[in-house]
């Protein structure tokens, strides 16, 4: 007796396996950050499952300049940092995000987050946080231009991201901007919230 469902059939049989083998595989990548990360799975005082924190603020540079930012951080591949240490806290983890910079009303910078968590490995709410925000360049560049940057370091003041250590290294950017002993509190926002900022204009 002939099989029903026809090439309908053989073609949900098909598609279902590798979405089986997909989600398989991305609750084992799951698994093994959460290991690796722990401190990642309640972040800022609230529950991050996807191990993910997204938040905005406004840096403030050494000359007054405000830039509102929204950024986002997770964590990264693990290198190498024995020994290291910030604020008598030994390296934890390191960390990979992204950032928007408004330079101007309605003009957003692209940057590229790194960055390193100093403390427990299982809970950073008493962590010490240090962050390099870099120019974005194309990642298809074959030679990259130099980049401008600029650094901030802090910790969690209950649920905002206090990054108010002092004599924090910057570089120029190439339209010449320099943001240097940067400042800036976080708090926990959707990405809009960071455009309303924007659009109303850096002061």
């Amino acid at each position: 007796m002939p099989k029903r469902g026809g090439c309908l059939g053989c073609l949900g049989g098909c598609l279902v396996k590798p979405l089986l083998a997909l989600a398989l595989g991305c609750v084992v990548v799951w698994g093994v950050q959460a290991v690796l990360n722990p401190w990642a799975l309640h972040i800022g005082g609230r529950s991050t499952p996807l191990m993910y924190w997204h938040g905005t603020g406004t840096v403030v540079a050494k000359d007054g300049k405000k830039y509102p930012l929204y950024l986002t951080f997770s964590p990264g591949r693990p290198q190498r940092h024995l020994g290291t240490q910030r604020n008598g806290k030994r390296w934890a983890a390191d960390l990979i995000g992204m950032g928007w910079l408004c330079v101007a009303p309605g003009n957003e910078e692209r940057m590229k987050v790194s960055g390193t968590l100093y403390g427990s490995a299982t809970d950073s709410s008493d962590g010490e946080f240090g962050f390099r925000l870099l120019e974005w360049r194309n990642p298809f560049s074959f030679t990259p231009p130099s980049r401008g940057f600029f650094d901030v370091g802090g910790t969690w003041h209950g649920d905002q991201l206090v990054m108010d250590e002092p004599d924090q290294q910057g570089i120029p950017f190439k339209s010449g901007m320099l943001i240097d002993h940067a400042t800036v509190t976080l708090h926990w926002a959707d990405r809009a919230e960071f455009d309303g900022a924007c659009g109303a204009g850096a002061r």
